[in-house]
Order: structure tokens, then sequence, then C-alpha cells
């Protein structure tokens, strides 16, 4: 759940598969038949090598730049990578357990702190009295957060709370877990200075509960949310943010978790620090 100029609920999960190997040639024995010979072992060593040097050849080309327009032009249409903190700056300081902190004064570090803050924003944390004032005082500049404070404790009523199925402390009823993780997809700076940023963040995520009898399952969502960053006290903060919709894949058809497998997986596997 979250909240902004224009807010709803996140969410997602993903399936398991399994990948099975075919031995080539049709054997069922890897270790079996004739033994080969030393010229076709020494061919196969050098058709092996051969194939190498082409793989190397082919990554070196695709990365050389050139002056071909037309390969320019299909390098510009798709976004480009970035990699983490090339200059060996450390991205972002952070305690485990805590919101992390302490972001580079560029639009790499904006980046960094809109992708963690957009976890904590849409996560089942804010939902709880107690952390969403932790969450306000390390994601919002000082002067904003009274205000937002008053307008999240507003919106997270306990009224609001129990349709979800949350009791006033936003914990869920016993033998259920309530479900709200956020996962930045990527990042984009869509204007910045020395001292602001506005940084759209494409999320997937899941939310809902998780539950034997749960009338709210767990089930996924696509969204976006602009932040708008300020840099004050020496870091990174949001100023205001919003939300709106994907942009949503077609779904997949991958099975569908029990509620305790969804529940127990939650529990069990921590969420991440992003940083570019």
């Amino acid at each position: 759940m979250s909240l902004g100029d224009d807010q709803e609920g996140s969410g997602g999960y993903g399936g398991t598969g399994q990948t099975r190997t075919h031995l080539p040639g049709g054997t069922t024995d890897p270790y079996g038949g004739a033994r080969r010979t030393g010229r076709s072992s020494s061919r196969s060593l050098v058709t092996v090598v051969g194939v190498v040097v082409l793989l190397i050849a082919a990554i070196a080309f695709a990365n050389r730049g050139g002056d071909d327009s037309s390969s320019a032009k299909s390098a510009g249409s798709r976004p480009n990578t970035s990699a983490t903190a090339p200059t060996g700056t450390k991205p972002v300081q952070t305690t485990p357990g805590t919101i992390p902190t302490g972001y580079a004064h560029d639009a790499q570090g904006a980046q960094s702190a809109a992708a963690n803050y957009a976890t904590v924003l849409v996560s089942a944390d804010i939902l709880k009295p107690d952390q969403r004032t932790e969450i306000v005082q390390r994601v919002f500049v000082t002067d904003k957060q009274a205000a937002l404070t008053a307008k999240f404790n507003k919106a997270y009523s306990a009224d609001f709370l129990s349709k979800l199925g949350l009791d006033q402390n936003g914990d869920a009823a016993a033998g259920h877990t309530y479900v709200s993780r956020t996962v930045p997809i990527g990042t984009k700076v869509t204007s910045a200075s020395a001292t602001s940023a506005a940084v759209e963040v494409w999320c997937t995520g899941l939310y809902g509960t998780a539950g034997a009898d749960s009338t709210d399952p767990v089930t996924s969502d696509w969204f976006t949310m602009t932040l708008h960053m300020r840099w004050a006290d020496s870091d990174w903060k949001v100023d205001s943010f919003s939300q709106k919709d994907g942009p949503a894949p077609v779904p997949g058809d991958d099975k569908a978790s029990s509620a305790d497998d969804m529940a127990k997986a939650v529990e069990e596997y921590g969420g991440f620090t992003y940083a570019r």
C-alpha cells in the first residue's frame, strides 16, 4: 500500500521451473561408448578454440564504438545499463534492518535513493504506526515530515487497516501474513539540478494477505512511482511523490503458490538494497 498524489497498492510473485538436460547423440551414458582418438580430440579442441575466438570477436565488435549511423540509431533506441559505482565510491551507506542513507550527490545517487525509498513507501511497514514514524523521518525532507505524518495517519486509519484484515498496529490476524513488497525494475531521471531531481521508478511487487481463509490473496502489480528528490542535510530526501499504473507485461502462466508457501517465502526471503 502507498500514499502519494496518486497512489494504489502493489505486488507480484514468481514461479519455479525445471530444466532437463539432453545428452548429444541420444546416449544415456555420459561415460560410455568408444574412446575418441587423439586426432578426433585435437579436431574438437581446434573447433572449440575457433568458436571461442569468434565469440570474443563478436563481443568486441558489439562493444566497439563507431560512426555507422544505423548501428548508432539502433543502440540509441535501447536504454543502456549502468555499472554500480564505477569510480569505486560506495553507492550507499546502510546498516542491516534500516533504511539506507548517505547517497552520492549526483544523478546516480538520486536514483539509488529513489529506488530504496520506493521499497519502503510501498511496504507493509508503512502501515505500522511506529515504523511509519521512522520511515517519514528517514525518507522525507524535514519541512514536509509533519504534514506527511498527518496525511499518512489519516489515510492509514484503524478503519482502513481493518478492511485489510489488520489491527490498529498494522498486524494481521493469527494464522495470516500481510504482504506488501516492492521490487524496482529500473529508474529514470526526468529532470535534475544540483539540489533537486525527479526520478521515475518502475516497479513490480506483491500485495495481499496470505492465509488459508484469506479473502484477499497475494497477487502481483506493476506501477511507476515518481519521486521528487531534494538534496538536504547532505543526502537525497523525498520532497513529494506520486504513483501510476504500469507499464505491465503480459501475464505469464506460472502456477500460483499456496498461501502457506507464499507466507513462508515472504518471511524467509529478505529484501534488497538498491543502488546504481
